[in-house]
């Protein structure tokens, strides 16, 4: 019985595998061509699957054509579908055929990188294709690994934010001489930032209470004042406080805004601050040169933080001190073979293609942007740096709440999704452009929606 069972169970037969991957790639590749027939922003009420699926697992195998019907069925009316071309709330999680190609290559080889020994091509490759990131970005050689610097391809901004503040919380409290100086440690950042690295300081215990958030205001573009820096930081100083961490942004989620990241590295620099640019949303836009000028302005503390060192994982390579481990660059033992993935993809875009999406991208925001302004009924509320637009409809006064009503209507409409911010207490609507397969006259067709959506609360 148990011979039998072994001969007709194969969790990775190669000929299976090649059939039935070929089978759901071909279901994606038409769920993209009429992702647009779809709402875009999910319908469902909250438990509608636990209505539609059993409550048990099945025992015996099942069809995969019977669970993609049932993906179809159940799964995709339950998406809010980011992938498509009227998507314009969030900054966006792109797909490219060259992402799949190294998605699959990466799950389907299935490393778990933790160290050289592990998986030597995983840990080589990852500084390889970080220098190229760090060249096509023009950045200091310090900061590469061919240099006196490196890189680590991370899961999240999270998780970077936490090994960051780690690094910072270790190194300042080896200074001060012990655990028991954690709360005097500041963090510091703009009421912009985003608030992940709120979340990472307290996981790193950094009292809540120490995590400083300065007001940003319209005069400056919602940037990070230098002087209103320097002044929370000499008033924590005086009170007895230890200034540890400062968070600048390229491109804030609310607003778009950057941070003078030059004048905040002098005050960071004064005052022995660990200087950390969050850039997750606009920085890869600055491998196009006119974007650069936006980032003008060392990884052994982070070993030192996150290091382990257990017998099983111990081997000559690592004891040399001639690789990377990077398990002591990261939170998590494991890791995914991600460089690969984006290996792949600055292979087969290369950084003419890469660069030429980000501009159309940009192109099609500042001809939306040139819209907004073209009608008195509308404002453009903070001036576009990327391919974010912050508008809104102006209000009378006893129609405060005309903007949240207007994303309403155009959420709720199923032919686009938009999202909003408030900005120094004012409502805006927030336009994100940039996903993949977006087109001008999908641009268009938003800017057509919110118009008569507009027009029906106005009357």
């Amino acid at each position: 019985m148990g011979s039998e069972s072994r001969k007709t169970f194969l969790p990775l037969d190669p000929v299976t595998f090649s059939n039935e991957s070929k089978e759901v790639i071909d279901f994606i590749a038409d769920y993209y061509e009429n992702v647009e027939k779809h709402p875009v922003q999910s319908t469902v009420e909250p438990g509608y699957l636990s209505a539609m699926l059993p409550d048990s697992a099945p025992y015996c195998p099942e069809p995969l054509q019977d669970i993609l019907e049932d993906v179809s069925n159940c799964i995709i009316p339950g998406l809010t579908h980011w992938q498509s071309l009227n998507f314009f709330a969030y900054f966006h999680a792109n797909a490219s055929t060259a992402g799949f190609l190294g998605e699959m290559l990466c799950s389907g080889f299935n490393v778990v990188g933790f160290n050289w020994i592990s998986s030597p091509a995983a840990t080589e490759l990852e500084p390889i294709v970080l220098d190229w990131m760090g060249k096509m970005l023009k950045l200091p050689s310090s900061f590469l690994l061919s240099g006196t610097g490196g890189g680590v391809l991370h899961g999240s901004t999270c998780e970077a934010a936490v090994c960051v503040l780690a690094a910072a919380r270790d190194k300042a409290l080896k200074e001060l001489g012990g655990w028991e100086n954690i709360t005097k440690l500041v963090v510091y950042a703009s009421d912009e930032t985003h608030f992940t690295f709120q979340k990472a300081a307290k996981l790193v215990g950094i009292p809540p209470s120490n995590f400083r958030l300065i007001e940003t205001f319209f005069s400056t573009g919602f940037s990070l004042s230098p002087e209103n820096l320097r002044f929370a930081i000499e008033d924590d100083i005086k009170s007895g406080l230890v200034p540890l961490f400062l968070c600048a942004t390229i491109g804030t989620t609310p607003s778009g805004a950057v941070d003078p990241i030059a004048e905040l590295g002098k005050v960071a620099m004064e005052f022995k601050l660990w200087l950390h640019i969050d850039a997750a949303y606009a920085g890869s836009g600055c491998i196009c040169p006119e974007l650069r000028h936006y980032l003008d302005g060392e990884p052994k503390l982070l070993v030192d933080s996150l290091s382990t060192d257990p017998e099983i994982l111990r081997n000559n390579a690592s004891k040399s001190k001639a690789v990377v481990d990077y398990k002591d660059w990261q939170i998590a033992l494991s890791r995914r073979f991600r460089a690969l993935k984006l290996w792949v993809v600055i292979r087969r875009h290369g950084l003419a293609n890469l660069m030429y999406h980000i501009r159309s991208d940009i192109a099609m925001a500042k001809r939306f942007e040139a819209l907004v302004g073209e009608d008195e009924r509308f404002e453009i509320v903070v001036a576009r740096k990327f391919a974010l637009v912050c508008f809104r409809l102006k209000p009378k006064v006893e129609e405060e709440d005309l903007n949240c009503k207007l994303v309403e209507a155009i959420n709720s409409s199923g032919r686009a999704f938009m999202s909003h911010a408030v900005l120094s207490g004012i409502y805006v609507i927030r336009c994100a452009i940039g996903t993949t397969l977006t087109q001008q006259h999908h641009v268009d067709a938003l800017w057509k929606l919110i118009q008569d959506k507009a027009q029906s609360l106005l009357m």
